[in-house]
């Protein structure tokens, strides 16, 4: 038979030499084996390639508002940044985790993330204009994200549960800045 020339060795006859001489072979029997192989093997890599769930952006209540929030369009300009942010021209450059802890989106503002670190647990900062994000927990040093420009923000949490903007911290930033 033409087919079982093809055939590779495991699917001939254990019995006999060849193939042809086995009263029980039958090439399409090792055919679908085959085939059910493929077709398992193919089911466990697409399944390894489905998409991870998108992350749920973080939403904070300020203390303070302002008429212009990051995020606001005026005339077809997107506002990058507003009250209490500081930029820091980047250049492409990395911008780094401060101390070890988790990066969450922000539910506002342009490509604005949330770190927060239980070394600090009061303090919450915003960095702002990111791109190439990487969520979740981090270490200190990792990138956490680049851009031309960062604005970046400090809250303080309250008593009541809100977050309040205060001055920015320069040894954050200096730490965010830093090659290590």
């Amino acid at each position: 038979m033409r087919v079982q020339r093809w055939l590779p060795q495991f699917c001939a006859c254990p019995l006999l030499d060849k193939p042809s001489d086995c009263p029980q072979y039958d090439p399409f029997d090792c055919c679908r084996g085959i085939g059910l192989v493929i077709g398992f093997s193919l089911i466990i890599l697409l399944s390894a390639c489905s998409p991870k769930p998108s992350p749920v952006p973080r939403e904070i209540m300020l203390q303070q508002t302002w008429e212009l929030k990051p995020g606001d369009e005026i005339e077809g300009h997107q506002v990058a940044a507003s009250l209490g942010d500081v930029s820091i021209a980047l250049k492409g450059n990395a911008l780094r985790a401060p101390f070890m802890g988790e990066v969450e989106l922000a539910a506002s503002g342009v490509r604005c993330i949330y770190f927060s670190t239980p070394e600090i647990p009061a303090y919450l900062f915003r960095f702002c204009g990111l791109r190439r994000l990487q969520l979740g927990p981090v270490s200190s040093g990792e990138v956490i994200g680049s851009g031309e420009y960062v604005h970046f923000a400090t809250l303080r949490r309250q008593p009541d549960g809100s977050w309040a903007f205060v001055e920015p911290s320069r040894s954050v930033l200096e730490r965010a800045l830093t090659d290590r």
